[in-house]
Order: structure tokens, then sequence, then C-alpha cells
């Protein structure tokens, strides 16, 4: 077996276990999991979402149920990430004594281990502890530089690292700390309790070789984020000399073939063997290794010094490499699966580490590792089980190019295990069909197209026919469900300018005729939505514009000021344009204003919400906000105001008596606007994080995430029948959504700005949109 392989097998096999209990515990503890329902309280919680049990208008109940296990886990690896800061801390405030303490093995301080100050996602940190060679033994070498293993590990495993897990990325982050390690004197329990002591907020795996005669023993040790204890073990003892002289073998034997043939050339004998250095002597000793062994001489007691040379030690240095590299790929993969949900990588990489020559008995060992892995997730992560034993299927089967059936039945296992888990979570049988692919016809959606294709590469690397069309009939069934997706046709009607600077909002009446426009040039426009003709404009004492809005009988037009000392709300007769109020008390820019559907009432916030009666004036209450809100937005029912702010959260209160409801988190960015659904059961948030979010209003729970922009997006709209989600972004584009599914159905990248607002007519005909370019286009939708 190939001595790489047998490293891998043994780490699956001692570290597995370890992984899957500390898995298990972390699932009993109360770490930051307390605040949630378990997960057999998400069809209660769906009853919530939707308790007439008729079809979700927005994301079907399997993507809740994943999505919600999706926001769990995330918000586990916040709570652990903040305890890590704290202790984090701690160990900052100790006295830079550590590098003076006996046992304290490392180069560096622990502040400059412990500084995040350039990270995104925590990194696996990794430290080479390199073995001590005298490499003296083997004979006379003239290249100093072979000797240098810690050099060489380190170049190897840093191109490793670089090209599949750099420090950079921010799906499986490691750094590698090569030459922190004091080789020269420490090692072993001593040094990794002394790391564990102070290191113990940094997810580490140390790497340590010893040399033990004519072996190296091989250990880890390891702790990943918010672990009470770490886990250290020899895995593997290197017969260092065995490979030297193995590879000084094959070189004498190379050289056999070589000399026989310049011999038979009619070359001199004597002259050959000249050229032919260390590797006369080791044929010599293999030859009479044969011989003794043909007479029967036990050799086993005898010590034969074959030659060694540059070329053994690259093999050497080549199989610990090799050794370093699996050690760390699966570790990393490990620490980012359990703490983050990223799915492995190494089992994409087996097929270019390893050669074809090995065990495939032992290839079921692996696998039956991860396995256990997955197993040990299906509590916290079960829907992502699937994809996970599929993306090992796929590996298995490229392993060898020879194909043959141990490995294909290690391969099927792991094929199966998806499968079937897969049906398992859409709670079908596969005896309602023939085989279980027929059954996945039942319940398969479009967000499943991607698996879908994906086990149809599998089906074609092992050349399964039927199966292969058994999926085609999946993907025909995906692509019918595709179709029935309403498309937007959207084209552009008119594009109106006249505005001097950048075009901050806009807003639509109810009766879908007139279009008014606010700009940072403080003007006012009002436009006829249908032709595109300017009615008129508003200038009267105005500073710059951020926000417009009428009310639902078109009688009033209400504008935000965010210049400040202006900063106040001023509110309109739209028909006569004649100023009707001036709303004073806002002590910073104002940034949004909302009117609530029945027309009463007006919230506008700057770093504060107030809320006002639109038909008086007069301020009702004060909402206390401790960071800027950015955006606000009240439900159908009048109940409800929602407000996006610059802490990155959304808070629900009553705009009536001002009592707080909830707070919402989970953008990483500040939140720039917030719409609710026509229903009143949604609500929409958009962030500078780049991402939109869909949470049901009620329970503050995440339904879905949209991805796609490249930057912060600034606005919303939905279509009068919840059933598409418009937004736009300062990438300067607009993207059509549809709900039901997620698909991202149109691009639209006609302005040369940033797009600010955008608003949709209440027949579902019009949508406009306003730019940094100082223009507002109008798009009709068919």
């Amino acid at each position: 077996m190939q001595q790489g392989l047998m490293l891998l097998i043994q780490l699956v096999l001692e570290f597995a276990p370890v992984v899957a209990e500390l898995v298990q515990n972390r699932n009993k503890s109360s770490l930051g999991l307390s605040k949630y329902e378990p997960i057999e309280a998400i069809p209660e919680i769906l009853k919530v979402f939707n308790p007439s049990n008729k079809k979700s208008g927005y994301v079907e109940d399997f993507e809740k149920e994943r999505i919600f296990q999706q926001q769990l886990v995330a918000d586990n690896h916040q709570t652990r990430l903040k305890i890590a800061a704290q202790e984090r801390e701690t160990a900052l405030k100790l006295p830079e004594v550590n590098k003076i303490i006996d046992s304290w093995p490392l180069r560096l301080y622990p502040s400059q281990i412990l500084d995040h100050t350039n990270y995104g996602h925590t990194p696996l940190k990794i430290f080479i502890a390199p073995p001590q060679v005298d490499f003296d033994q083997f004979g006379d070498r003239r290249d100093e530089n072979i000797s240098q293993i810690e050099l060489m590990l380190a170049e190897g495993l840093r191109n490793f690292l670089n090209k599949h897990y750099s420090l950079h990325s921010q799906v499986r982050p490691t750094e590698l700390l090569a030459g922190a390690w004091d080789s020269k004197r420490f090692h072993s329990e001593s040094s990794i309790k002394a790391l564990f002591g102070m290191l113990k907020t940094e997810p580490s795996l140390i790497l340590e070789s010893e040399n033990d005669g004519d072996y190296l023993n091989f250990r880890i040790a390891y702790w990943g984020l918010g672990q009470d204890n770490y886990y250290y073990k020899t895995i593997a003892r290197l017969p260092y000399r065995e490979i030297l002289e193995e590879s000084a073998k094959r070189r004498a034997l190379e050289w056999k073939r070589i000399r026989d043939e310049l011999v038979a050339l009619g070359e001199e004998l004597e002259e050959i063997n000249q050229l032919g250095k260390d590797n006369v002597i080791n044929l010599e000793i293999l030859e009479k290794v044969e011989n003794w062994h043909k007479k029967g001489i036990d050799i086993s007691k005898l010590s034969l010094q074959y030659q060694v040379n540059r070329q053994d030690y690259e093999k050497l240095y080549q199989v610990l490499i090799t050794y370093h590299c699996l050690v760390a790929g699966w570790v990393a993969d490990i620490y980012h699966l359990v703490d983050r949900g990223v799915p492995p990588l190494l089992p994409e990489l087996l097929p270019s580490l390893l050669s074809d020559t090995f065990d495939l008995q032992s290839v079921g060992v692996i696998a039956s590792g991860y396995k256990q892995v997955y197993q040990a997730l299906e509590n916290e992560r079960c829907y992502w089980i699937p994809e996970l034993a599929l993306q090992l299927a796929q590996s298995l089967c490229h392993l060898s190019d020879a194909y043959d059936g141990k490995l294909r039945s290690w391969a099927k296992e792991q094929l199966n295990y998806s499968v079937s888990t897969w049906l398992q979570l859409r709670q079908v049988s596969p005896h309602n069909s023939s085989n279980p692919l027929q059954a996945m016809q039942l319940a398969v959606s479009v967000k499943d197209e991607e698996y879908v294709k994906k086990l149809r590469e599998y089906f074609v690397a092992v050349g399964d026919t039927q199966s292969i069309a058994d999926v085609d009939e999946i993907l025909n069934r995906i692509a019918n469900l595709k179709h029935q997706v309403t498309v937007q046709h959207i084209f552009l009607s008119h594009t109106l300018t006249g505005h001097s600077e950048k075009v901050t909002s806009v807003a639509i009446s109810t009766d879908s005729e007139t279009l008014v426009s606010g700009c940072a040039d403080k003007t006012i426009k009002v436009w006829n939505l249908k032709t595109g003709k300017l009615i008129r404009t508003l200038t009267e004492d105005l500073g710059k514009i951020s926000s417009v809005a009428i009310s639902p009988d078109g009688h009033y037009l209400a504008v935000g000021i965010c210049q400040h000392p202006r900063s106040n709300v001023k509110v309109w007769n739209l028909n006569s344009g004649k100023l009707l109020h001036t709303l004073l008390g806002h002590q910073k820019p104002v940034n949004c204003i909302a009117i609530s559907p029945d027309g009463q009432i007006l919230a506008s916030g700057s770093n504060k919400i107030k809320i006002w009666n639109l038909h008086k004036g007069e301020r009702i209450s004060t909402l206390w906000h401790s960071f800027t809100v950015n955006a606000a937005a009240i439900s159908p029912d009048g109940t409800i105001l929602a407000s996006g702010s610059s802490d990155n959260k959304i808070r629900l209160w009553n705009p009536h008596t001002g009592d707080p409801l909830r707070t919402i988190n989970g953008h990483s960015g500040e939140v720039k606007s917030v719409i609710i659904s026509p229903d009143g059961e949604i609500l929409f948030s958009a962030s500078a994080d780049k991402t939109i979010k869909i949470w049901h209003l009620t329970t503050g729970k995440v339904l879905h995430t949209l991805t796609g922009h490249l930057e912060e997006v600034r606005s919303l709209a939905v279509s009068p029948d919840g059933e598409i989600l418009f937004s736009g972004s300062t990438d300067k584009t607009i993207k059509i959504w549809h709900l039901q599914t997620g698909e991202l159905l149109q691009t639209i990248t006609e302005h040369s700005g940033a797009v600010n607002s955008i608003a949709i007519s209440h027949n579902g005909q019009f949508l406009a949109s306003a730019s940094s370019d100082k223009t507002i286009k109008i798009w009709q939708i068919n």
C-alpha cells in the first residue's frame, strides 16, 4: 500500500471517532443553541408560517428547514467566535513571559499569533515540528541542503495550502506558521500543553515528527474552536531508513538495465562502471543478497550499508510532504465542516495526491471515516448530508483509472447513503417506485437541479446507463418545473432626465399614474408615469432629498431631507403642489420615510424614528435607535413597523404605541432597505453585505438568502402578487428574482451608476428606478 494512504487511513481510524464525539458533546451543550427551538419544532413553526397548509408563496417548506439549520450553524459559530475573542483578550493581558517558560516551544509571542487584524473567517493555524535526523550515517553527502528537512517540508506544505487552503480564502482558510517551532529545544506533551494553554482560542494543528532509530514517529496535535481539550497522538511510524534504501535499490536496478544495454552495444564494462558511481556499489550488495537468499542464508542480522544520494533524500522528502499534506487537508476539512458547515475538499484532491497503486480495501476505511463524521452531523445538519456523501462517492470513483469491483462498492455505498438521506429528508419511501431514483421524481424541485446534475456525473463516470436514463427523467421533471415559473418580460419604456445630481428616491402613486422623484440637487419632480412627461418641480426651501413617499389616496406627498441643519420632513398636497407641513424635530439627517397603508401615520428615520399624524402634522411618538436608521416599512394592517439600521440589525415596533416587538439579526453589513410583502407575512431586507434576506415577519426567522449582487443592495420592491422581487444595487444593476424558487430570472444593466431606489406600480405593470447616473428609468413589465 502507498505509505501516504496508509497514514491517512490510520488518521481516519483514530481521528474520526474523536470528531464524532466532539460534535455530539457540542450538540448536548447549551453553547449558543439554547435560545433556538430544536429541529423537531420546525414543523410547528411552519404551521405558523402557513396556517392554511397551502403551498408557500415564497420558499418551499423543505427550504425553510434547510435555511433554519444553516442559521443555527452560523449563529452557533458566531457565539463560539465571541467566546474565543473574550478568551483571546484575556490571554493578551498576561505579561509576555511565555517565551521564557521552559515548555514554550515557539519563536513567536502569543500576541503575534492571537492577532486577528487581517482575518475574515478564523483560519486553522498549522505548525510544523520537524524531526532531527542524522543523515551522516548514510555516508558522505556533498549537498548540505538535503539535510534541511524543515525547509523542504515547509515549502511543500506551503505550496499545497496556498493552492487549496489559502489564508486569504473565504471558504477554507489556514495559516501555516512555518519556522515558528523552536525545533532544537522542545517537543512532545509538555509543549502541546503549553501551546493549548495560551492558544486554546485558536484552532490549531501541530504536525510533529520525532526520530526513533530507523523510524520517524509521526504525531498530530489538534484542537478546534471552543474545545475544552486537545487531541494528541502518534498516528504512524515512518521507516525512513527503509525508504532511503528502497530508493537506492531502485536506482541500482535501473542502472543495471542501462549497463546491460550499453554492454550489449559493445561498451567496456569498466568504463561503464566508472559512470555508475554509487549505483555500482548498491548493485553489488543487491546481487550478493540475492545470492545469499538463494542459499538459504538469513540476512536479517546483517548490516548492509547502501549508498544513498540526493535522489533518495528527495524521495524521502516527497513522502514526508505527502504525509503532511494529507493530514493537513483532512484536519482542515474537518475543522471547517464542523465549525462552519463547509464541505470537504480533500476527497477531490486524493486522485492527484495518491498514485493508482494502493490497497482498495483501505479506501473503504477512508470512506467509512468520512461517513462516520457525516453521521455525527446528521442531527445538526441533516440537509447537507446528501451533497457531502455524493461528493465523496464522486471522488472515490476517480481514484483509479482501473475502476474495479471493490472500489465500485465503496463509492456505491456513499452514493446510496446520499440518495437514501435525500429521500428520507423529503419523507419519500423508495418503495413507492421500482428504484430510489424513480422515487426522487415524487419530491424533486427546481432547487435540486445542481444535486441531480452531480448524480448524473457520477453515473457517467461509472458507466451506469440505466441510472443515467433515470436521472435524465428527473432532470426533465426539473425542466418542466422551471418552465412553469412565470418569466417576467421587462423592457425600457422611458428614460427621464432633468435632475443635475444623483437621484436618491422614487415613488409611484396607487393609481399607477404619477411618479415622484427626489434628488441630491435639492429638487422634487413629479412625472406622468405612462408618458414620462414632467408635471411640476418642487424646490421650496429644500436641502438634499433622501426619500419620497405618496399616501395611498394619492393626496399627500411626504419628503425626507437629509441635509443638516435642514433635516426635516415636508408634506405637500400632491395634486396642487401646495406645501402643507414642515415636520421639525430630527437633529440628524432624515434618511427614510414610510406612510401607513391606511394613510393616517407617517414614520421618518434619522438616528431615531419619529411617528407623525400625516394629516395634521403632529408628532405622535419617538422610537429610539442607537444607530442610524436607513430604512423603514409599515405592514399592510398597520400593526408592525420594520426599521433597518447601520448596526446591521432590523427592529420591529408597534407604530401606534412605540413598543419594541423584536430585533432581527443576520446581516453582516448595514441594512439599506426593508419592505413587507402584500400579504403581510414576509419581510425582505437588503444590505451592504451584498445579500437580500427573506424573513418570516412575525417570528423573525430567516427563510432564504439571495446572493448575486456584487456590491451593496440599496433598494427592494415586490410585485403585487408577491411572486417576484426586484432589487437595485450600487453594482449598477437591477435583479429580478422568483420567490417561489429563489431563482434569479433576469439582470438589468442599463444604468451607468448605482441604482439607489426602485418602485413598482400598484397594477404591477411598471417599475421605476433611480440612479446616481442622474436619470430615472421607467420599465414596462409584461
